[in-house]
């Protein structure tokens, strides 16, 4: 590497300047030459250097202002003083003082020349390694802090290839399988482009556990278009034998010795992977819990409109607790929904607990508060730290009248002639001792629909719950006479695109 270095040397002296490009060429530098300071700084500026011998005495500028000028604006490039008159302590002390690396005074000998020559790029390239490492360490710590915080394996995938590409300044991609077997690639045109998922696969049977770096050519990784006349380095990472590995590809021409940047990365990238596969693994089967406990099929009912829908959080998104229930007994509806605090699988099967309990009460011939009562006895003996917000209704559907309780759920909300009001009923939530009020009884009136809900539905980060009731109420002013159309229009009005928790509306309208 020394060999190949480009030296530019500076001397107004033809003689002087022949000799010292003599003397360095026939050593294996490349030489350039420039007879003023104002050359020499156009020189530097445009073409690629490694190291600048410098005399002291030039017509123009001196040459402490020169090297001055270069340290300001390349500050790693290596400047070589030499003097023929200035040999003073006084010169020598002003020219290292602005800048330079080494001061050399005639007379000069070729072999001292180039041995400080090799010195000081030898220092240069030892500091440019140096510098380089930190630089890319400082950008494998940000990206396995960026790949940590995705929220979604997709989102992964970009800010892991846009972090390679944006360490190694070239392209990059991240290939790795979903838990569910399909296989993802995040790529990077290079730093500071947008990053993008595509499917791609690959073979992974000779992938040996841990992490292994290995060479091939570009065509077998067709994902982004890499620089000509180079190969690209995969660094593969596999945590578990019974998981796929995951790659990361960049250009050969970006690694260093040992690539010890790369297979930290791919092992960092890798265990993020391991964890939302994880997550997404335990999210999959909360929400076919959920599925599986709510009811399968709503009741036809005569002189009641029904219609349901119920909406999990987004994959990214820890699954919730909430349900509801519809269901005839004795000549009445019994329509109820809840919500357990909370968001995990553990939430999903507390839900179910409820459920059950809820319906085995109801069954038993319970009116809603009693019901209500009972559920909470059995939370605060079985679930002492869980709390559940619900609220149950019984209907009679050919009179309207309606027996309704909470504990601690959001107000129903009737919509009747394009008027809205919530039906409040103000009480603790379950698995807390404290008294109960009586049930509300009131009359469902003809034309009427009432609209039950979860707080994912109107809940947001950025406004308060009284602007999200009061974003409902404007909504169901207007009932569709479609009554699954208005449960929609409900969700695409009020709801994120994104569902941050999950979302249950129940809409009941009495003929």
């Amino acid at each position: 590497m020394e060999g190949a270095a480009t030296v530019l040397v500076v001397d107004d002296s033809r003689t002087k300047r022949y000799l010292l490009v003599n003397w360095l060429a026939r050593a294996g530098f490349t030489v350039l030459e420039a007879e003023t300071g104002g050359e020499a700084l156009s020189r530097v500026g445009s073409d690629p250097i490694d190291l600048v011998v410098l005399d002291v005495r030039l017509p123009d500028l001196s040459g402490f202002e020169v090297c001055e000028r270069i340290k300001s604006t390349h500050p790693a490039l290596p400047v070589i003083h030499v003097s023929a008159h200035a040999v003073d302590v006084g010169d020598r002390t002003q020219g290292l003082t602005r800048g330079a690396d080494a001061y050399l005074t005639e007379p000069i000998e070729p072999e001292e020349l180039v041995a400080t020559a090799h010195a000081v790029l030898r220092y240069y390239q030892a500091r440019q390694r140096a510098e380089l490492l930190a630089e890319r360490l400082t950008g494998l710590a940000d990206t396995t802090v960026a790949v940590h915080a995705a929220p979604n394996f997709a989102r992964l995938l970009e800010r892991a290839a846009s972090g390679a590409a944006e360490i190694f300044k070239s392209p990059a991609a991240v290939v790795a399988e979903t838990f569910d077997g399909h296989c993802l690639a995040g790529v990077c045109a290079g730093p500071g482009a947008a990053a993008s998922v595509v499917s791609w696969s690959v073979d992974d049977g000779a992938v040996p556990t841990g992490a292994t770096v290995r060479v091939q050519a570009p065509t077998e990784w067709a994902l982004v278009d890499w620089p000509a006349d180079d190969t690209v380095t995969v660094a593969a990472a596999r945590l578990r034998d019974d998981r796929a590995p995951l790659y990361v590809v960049v250009p050969t021409a970006t690694q260093t010795a040992g690539r010890p940047v790369l297979r930290q990365l791919a092992q960092a990238v890798a265990s993020a992977v391991e964890a939302q596969r994880s997550f997404d693994e335990e999210h999959r089967i909360a929400v076919t819990l959920q599925r599986s406990l709510l009811p399968r099929r709503i009741p036809e009912i005569a002189g009641l409109d029904l219609a349901v829908r119920y909406e999990p959080a987004s994959m990214q998104t820890e699954v919730g607790g909430d349900f509801y229930e519809l269901v005839m007994l004795d000549g009445h509806l019994l329509l109820a929904i809840g919500d357990v605090a909370g968001h995990s699988l553990h939430a999903a099967t507390v839900m179910a607990e409820l459920r059950h309990a809820l319906r085995a009460y109801a069954v038993e011939g319970h009116q809603p508060g009693e019901i209500l009562h009972r559920v909470n006895e059995l939370m605060r003996t079985l679930l002492p730290n869980e709390l559940a917000t619900t609220c149950v209704l019984l209907l009679e559907p050919a009179t309207g009248k309606v027996r309704l309780a909470s504990a601690g759920h959001l107000p129903p909300l009737i919509s009747l002639d394009g008027k809205t009001e919530f039906v409040q009923h103000p009480a603790p939530l379950l698995g807390v001792r404290a008294p109960r009020p009586a049930d509300l009884e009131f009359v469902l009136p003809a034309g009427a629909t009432i609209v039950f809900y979860t707080d994912g539905l109107i809940e947001r980060r950025d406004s308060s719950i009284d602007e999200g009731l009061k974003a409902l109420a404007a909504s169901a002013a207007q009932v569709d006479a479609n009554l699954d159309r208005f449960c929609e229009r409900l969700l695409v009005e009020l709801a994120p695109a994104e569902i941050q928790d999950d979302v249950a509306v129940v809409a009941l309208r009495r003929h």
